[in-house]
C-alpha cells in the first residue's frame, strides 16, 4: 500500500513563528507603529530556508543567525485607493507563484482591532461592505491600530500573529488558531499554485 499523505514540512510552528516575528520587526523598522490614519500597502515576504540563503547569498545572513527560516521582503505591492487598501493583496495571492526554493510565504498588514463588545456598533451582515466596516472601525472610540503577520509553509503549516502596542509603545504579540483564517488559507493556496 502506498503512502498517500502529503510530506510534512521540515519546519516547526516555532520556526514559522520566529520568521513572522522577524517580518514584524522589519515592518516596524521601515513603517513605524501603525496608526488608524495611515493605510500602508501590505508587505509580502518569501520564507526561505536560512541555510540555503547562507549558501546562495552569504552576505545576507549573519554568522550568528540560528533561525531556520529567513523572511525576504518582496517588491512592494502597488498602493491602491484608501477605500480598498487590500484588494491588491487579494489579487496578488490569487495569481502568485513561488519558486521551489521558497519554503513558505508571509504577509504583514496594518489593521484596526476592536474589542469583542464593539460588535453591536458595527454594520450588520446585510449592509457590511468592506468600506462600511472599515469606516466603522476607524471611527470607533475603542479601535486600536495593530499589525497582523500571517504565514504559511508548503505542506500545510500556517500561523498568524497580531502585534499590538501599549500606550508606552511596547509591542505585545498574540496568536489564536482562528486568527486570520481566510488569509492563512489564501497564503497556503498561493504556495500550492
Amino acid at each position: 500500500m502506498s503512502d498517500l499523505t502529503a510530506p510534512r514540512s521540515p519546519f516547526s510552528p516555532d520556526d514559522l513563528g520566529r520568521a513572522l516575528a522577524d517580518a514584524l520587526r522589519f515592518a516596524s523598522s521601515t513603517d513605524g507603529i501603525p496608526s488608524a490614519e495611515v493605510t500602508r500597502a501590505p508587505q509580502v515576504f518569501a520564507l526561505v530556508p536560512t541555510a540555503l540563503l547562507a549558501q546562495l547569498q552569504p552576505d545576507l545572513v549573519s554568522a550568528d543567525d540560528d533561525s531556520s527560516l529567513s523572511p525576504i521582503a518582496e517588491e512592494p505591492l502597488p498602493t491602491t485607493a484608501v477605500s480598498e487598501p487590500h484588494a491588491v493583496l487579494e489579487e496578488f495571492l490569487a495569481t502568485a507563484s513561488w519558486p521551489d526554493a521558497v519554503a513558505g510565504a508571509a504577509v504583514v498588514v496594518d489593521i484596526l482591532m476592536l474589542p469583542p463588545d464593539a460588535r453591536p456598533d458595527l454594520p450588520t451582515a446585510d449592509d457590511s461592505s468592506p468600506i462600511a466596516l472599515r469606516s466603522a472601525a476607524t471611527t470607533h472610540p475603542d479601535s486600536r491600530p495593530a499589525r497582523l503577520a500571517v504565514g504559511a509553509l508548503r505542506h500545510g503549516r500556517s500561523l498568524a500573529l497580531v502585534e499590538l502596542w501599549s500606550d508606552e509603545g511596547i509591542p505585545e504579540r498574540r496568536t489564536h488558531p482562528d486568527l486570520a483564517g481566510d488569509l492563512q488559507e489564501a497564503l497556503a493556496a498561493s504556495l500550492d499554485g
